[in-house]
């Protein structure tokens, strides 16, 4: 098996964390998979993905009682975490998540899920056994290496076989399962402490597993200077922390994008996170549940950049409770077909009051052109074609642009003036002579 096969395009589905945070259960699942199926599968959205805490009982839905040190949580006999019952409750008798997986594939979606790097604090504390080596959690925990926001789990030593074990035995199960595609947390931000060796033993593990896992590395921003490691061993990385719903993040997004541009291949990513589209913040404490903050103009600027950069693109609003001009924006095929030959994108300028970025698809003969105002007032930009060829872009000169967002047809010369709202978008595509 090649890694770079398992996800040829970046993947795009829906998470379940911004909506439900750690409290999703199987019927919530079930329904926004139903929905995906209905609306979304046919524009590419495929994946499901079950996020945080599935393994653990309810505490509670205030934000305080999160992450409780020691909490319970279901485990089999080899020290791997298996699904709640509570929450999921197909998953009573040891099946796991087969049962909910076999119903999403049954719908032509694929199932994934969210796990935390290393092994579980409990079964370190148990002396639970790894299945397929005499050593035991405890021997193969390190008690020096736990996440700071969620205490689920202790790092493994990488310099012994019975963690690969661990891992090896981890995945699987998974693949007995029926997954398609796992989120790995806490292990490549910046300000963490190296999980370079565990990247590339979730690799090992997935090779052996027989099946084909799309990896995920979360949270970020992931490490630059690792980018060549993350395209060896994984598929997605994310370059930023948590994004939400306001402009300053979305504004700083132009930077980490800038930042990892060129780094796009085939079935390695950079990530942008999930899209706050639709209602969010359903499970996070009192008055959380919300309307993404962004305008409409912010969140057509999210939705070309996390595209024209090639983005994998994750929805995070509750799927049941999207309206109409929330499916629009995640089902205009033109900018989901820029989505997909993004591997030449490229930021052509930037600066505090407007982006420009520009790639070619070689695949279907086309060029594209987004041009950003990030700027909080209404502006007039003005795009000559010298731009484009001094980054070695075909030019507009004498073409017949498409705007993508209005569907609106123009002509064009030697510059393209365009009036851009603030905080939004105008982009473009063509078809040049020559690629």
């Amino acid at each position: 098996m090649n890694k770079n096969d398992f996800a040829p395009t970046p993947p795009m589905g829906w998470n379940s964390y911004d909506y439900y945070n750690t409290a999703v259960n199987e019927e919530q699942v079930l329904a926004n998979a139903a929905f995906m199926a209905e609306h979304l599968r046919q524009f590419g959205w495929e994946y499901v993905v079950v996020d945080i805490q599935w393994y653990a009982y309810d505490t509670g839905t205030e934000p305080e009682f999160q992450y409780i040190p020691f909490g319970r949580v279901e485990m089999d006999e080899y020290s791997r975490l298996i699904p709640c019952p509570d929450k999921f409750p197909s998953a009573e008798g040891g099946k796991g998540f087969g049962p909910l997986a076999d119903r999403i594939h049954a719908m032509g979606l694929k199932f994934g899920i969210h796990i935390m790097r290393g092994i579980p604090r409990e079964a370190a504390h148990r002396h639970g056994k790894i299945l397929g080596s005499e050593m035991t959690a405890d021997r193969v925990a390190d008690p020096a290496n736990i996440c700071f926001w969620n205490p689920d789990m202790y790092g493994v030593r990488t310099d012994l076989a019975a963690s690969q074990a661990y891992y090896d035995s981890l995945f699987r199960l998974y693949a007995q399962w029926g997954v398609d595609f796992v989120k790995c947390d806490d292990i490549c931000r910046e300000d963490m402490a190296s999980a370079h060796e565990e990247i590339r033993m979730l690799h090992e593990a997935i090779m052996r597993c027989s099946r084909p896992i799309v990896l995920s590395l979360s949270p970020g921003p992931a490490k630059i200077q690792e980018a060549q490691h993350y395209k060896k061993y994984a598929n997605m990385w994310r370059i930023t922390d948590d994004f939400w719903d306001t402009w300053p993040l979305l504004k700083e997004m132009f930077r980490r994008c800038d930042l990892w541009q060129g780094q796009y291949e085939k079935g390695s990513y950079p990530d942008c996170d999930m899209l706050p589209v639709g209602r969010i913040g359903g499970c996070f404490g009192e008055g959380a549940e919300r309307l993404s903050g962004l305008t409409t103009d912010e969140q057509k600027t999210m939705m070309t950049l996390w595209t024209i950069c090639g983005s994998p693109l994750m929805i995070g609003g509750e799927l049941t409770m999207m309206r109409k001009e929330d499916l629009s924006l995640l089902t205009n095929e033109d900018i989901l077909l820029m989505h997909h030959g993004a591997e030449r994108a490229r930021q052509l300028s930037r600066d505090t009051k407007e982006a420009v970025w520009a790639s070619l698809d070689e695949k279907n003969g086309t060029a594209y052109l987004a041009i950003f105002n990030l700027a909080d007032e209404e502006r007039g930009i003005i795009l000559w074609n010298g731009a484009l060829n001094t980054h070695g872009f075909p030019d507009f000169s004498g073409k017949d642009l498409k705007e993508l967002w209005t569907g609106q047809q123009i002509s064009v010369r030697d510059s393209l003036a365009v009036t851009v709202p603030a905080h939004g978008v105008s982009v473009f595509s063509w078809k040049p002579e020559t690629l």
